[in-house]
C-alpha cells in the first residue's frame, strides 16, 4: 500500500465516524448557521430580541396611560354627578339645567373630627398656626382656642355698639297665624300632629314642644298645669288632654291667658339683645379678615361664605340665656330654604334657615355661667320625647344646663364650630344632624358677649345653584348701593328678624 491510499483511507474512517456522531442537516443549514463566534448573526439575533423587548414596553405603557385617562374622565363624571344630585328627599337636578360657574367644581370640604379629643393643626393667619381640638362626632363640632386676638375682640363689640342692639325677643312671629289659617287645620289634625306617639292623649311636653316653637315663650310643666287650670280644659287633672279636652284649649284662648297673666324676660326662649354686621367690602377691615378667616377654616367656597348671613353680635346680661334649639330645620319638598326662597317654589307653606355650618365666637371671657350646652352630643341615639322626662328638661338651659353632654366655657377670643347637617355622601348637604341640638346657659354673673357667622347652602343643589346664578347675574351698580346701605342681598330675611338668633 503506498502513501495516498493510507491517506485516502484515513479520510474515508474520518467521514464515517462524523457520520456516526452527528445527525444529517438539511442542505444548506450547516451553512447558515456554521458562523463564527461574534459574527453578524449573533447581532442579527440581539436586534431582534430587543425589538420585541421595546415593543412590549410600549405596549404597557400605551395601557397605563389608557386605564389612567379612563379613570380620570369617569371620576370627573362621577364628581359632577354627586354635586349635581341634591339629597334624598328631593327631586333629581334636571339634565337641562345648566351648573352655574360658581359652583362647577366645588364639592363640599367636610373636616374629619377623627375622635373627640384630636387636634389638628390648621393655618388661618399668616406666621401663625392655630390647634383646633374635636369637641364631639355627633354633632361634629371643634374648638380653636385664640380665633379672635383681643383687639378684634374689642373692634366688634364696639362696632356692634356703635350700630345699636335691638331686643331678641321671640314672640308670636308674623305670619304664623296666617299660615294656619291658610292650613285649615281642624283640632283633630292639630291633635293628631302634636301626638308624637299616637297614644291618643297629649302629654306635657308634646304641648310644650308646640308652644315654645309657635309662642316663643319657655313654659315649665308646672306653668303649663297652670293654664291647664285656669282655662278648666283637664277635667281629671292628670296632666293629660284627650281630644275632647283639646278642643277647649284654643289657639285665641291660650294667647289671652298668657297675656292676662304676663310674661317675664325670663320666660322668653331666648333673653339677649343683639344686631347684624355687613362684612363686604367697604366694612372694617376686622369684620372683612373674620370674613376670609372663616373661609380657611371651613375650607369652603368663598361665594358660598360671601352670599350669606352677616355677622350677628349678641349680648347678654345677667340673666340672659338662649334654651335649646337647632339652628336650623329639616328641609322637605314642601319647605324653602330662607336664603334661596326667591328661586324656590314660592307656594311652599314652609321656610327654615338652612344654615349648613355654625361658627360661633366669644368675645369675652364670662365670669359665672353663659356657658354653650349641647344637651345630647355624642348619645348612641336621639330621641325628642325623652328630651323631657318626669322633671328633668333638657331644653331648659336655666334649669338644667348642668344635665347637658357636653358644655363649652366662654373664653376670649376662642371659636367653636359645628355641622348642622349631616353630608349625602355625594359632596352635598344631606339631613338635619338632630344631635346639633344647643343652647346658651344661663349668664349668672357679668356680661357675654358673643358673635355667629351662618354659611346658608340650600340642601337642593339645584336651588343653591340657580340662587347663586341668579346672583352672578345682578348689575354691579346694586350691588355696590347695596353695600352702601350695609344691607346684603337677601335684606328682607335680615329685616322681618325671622333667624333663630343663638
Amino acid at each position: 500500500m503506498n502513501e495516498g491510499q493510507e491517506t485516502s483511507d484515513a479520510e474515508d474512517t474520518t467521514r464515517s465516524r462524523s457520520t456516526t456522531l452527528s445527525p444529517p442537516r438539511p442542505p444548506g443549514l450547516s451553512e447558515r448557521l456554521s458562523c463564527p463566534k461574534n459574527s453578524v448573526c449573533s447581532r442579527s439575533y440581539f436586534v431582534l430580541v430587543m425589538v420585541f423587548f421595546h415593543v412590549y414596553i410600549i405596549n404597557v405603557i400605551a395601557l397605563l396611560f389608557y386605564v389612567h385617562y379612563s379613570s380620570s374622565s369617569g371620576g370627573q363624571d362621577n364628581g359632577s354627578q354627586s354635586r349635581d344630585a341634591p339629597s334624598g328627599h328631593h327631586q333629581q337636578r334636571p339634565e337641562s339645567a345648566q351648573k352655574p360657574q360658581l359652583l362647577r367644581d366645588v364639592p363640599l370640604t367636610r373636616i374629619e373630627g377623627i375622635r373627640v379629643g384630636h387636634v389638628q393643626r390648621v393655618a388661618l393667619v399668616p406666621g401663625k398656626v392655630h390647634e383646633m381640638r374635636t369637641l364631639s362626632l355627633k354633632p361634629l363640632l371643634f374648638e380653636i382656642p385664640g380665633f379672635l386676638s383681643e383687639d378684634e375682640c374689642r373692634v366688634v363689640k364696639q362696632l356692634a355698639q356703635l350700630k345699636g342692639l335691638m331686643e331678641s325677643q321671640l314672640m308670636v312671629q308674623d305670619g304664623q297665624e296666617d299660615l294656619a289659617k291658610e292650613l285649615n287645620l281642624s283640632p283633630e289634625e292639630i291633635f293628631n300632629l302634636l301626638d308624637i306617639n299616637q297614644d291618643g292623649q297629649l302629654q306635657l311636653h308634646e304641648i310644650l314642644t308646640h308652644s315654645r316653637v309657635r309662642d316663643g315663650i319657655w313654659l315649665t310643666p308646672e306653668n303649663l298645669r297652670e293654664i291647664y287650670a285656669g282655662l278648666k280644659v283637664d277635667k281629671n287633672d292628670d296632666g293629660l288632654l284627650s281630644l275632647e279636652e283639646f278642643r277647649l284649649l284654643s289657639s285665641d284662648a291660650f294667647q289671652r291667658f298668657l297675656l292676662q297673666r304676663g310674661v317675664k324676660r325670663s320666660q322668653l326662649v331666648r333673653n339677649s339683645r343683639h344686631t347684624w354686621l355687613y362684612q363686604g367690602k367697604g366694612t372694617h377691615q376686622v369684620l372683612q379678615d373674620i370674613k376670609s378667616r372663616v373661609t380657611r377654616l371651613t375650607r369652603l367656597p368663598p361665594t358660598l361664605v360671601d352670599l350669606s348671613e352677616p355677622l350677628q353680635v349678641v349680648r347678654y346680661e345677667e340673666g340672659g340665656h338662649y334654651h335649646a334649639h337647632h339652628d336650623s330645620g329639616p328641609v322637605y319638598p314642601e319647605t324653602a330654604c330662607t336664603h334661596t326662597r326667591l328661586v324656590a317654589n314660592t307656594s311652599a307653606p314652609f321656610e327654615t334657615s338652612c344654615r349648613y355650618i355654625t361658627v360661633l365666637f366669644y368675645l369675652n371671657s364670662v365670669e359665672g355661667g353663659g356657658e354653650t350646652a349641647f344637651p345630647v352630643a355624642d348619645n348612641r341615639t336621639y330621641d325628642e320625647v325623652s328630651l323631657i322626662q318626669n322633671d328633668v328638661d333638657l331644653l331648659d338651659t336655666r334649669r338644667h344646663c348642668d344635665k347637658s353632654n357636653l358644655r363649652v366655657k366662654p373664653t376670649r377670643g376662642t371659636a367653636v364650630f359645628w355641622y348642622n347637617y349631616l353630608s349625602d355622601g355625594r359632596g352635598w348637604v344631606g339631613e338635619q344632624d338632630e344631635y346639633a341640638l344647643h343652647g346658651g346657659c344661663v349668664v349668672t354673673k357679668g356680661v357675654k358677649w358673643v358673635a355667629n357667622k351662618w354659611i346658608n347652602i340650600d340642601p337642593d343643589y339645584a336651588r343653591q345653584a340657580r340662587y347663586e346664578q341668579l346672583v352672578s347675574q345682578q348689575p354691579e351698580e346694586e350691588e355696590e348701593e347695596e353695600e352702601d346701605e350695609g344691607l346684603t342681598l337677601n335684606t328682607d330675611i335680615q329685616s322681618s328678624d325671622i333667624h333663630q338668633d343663638l
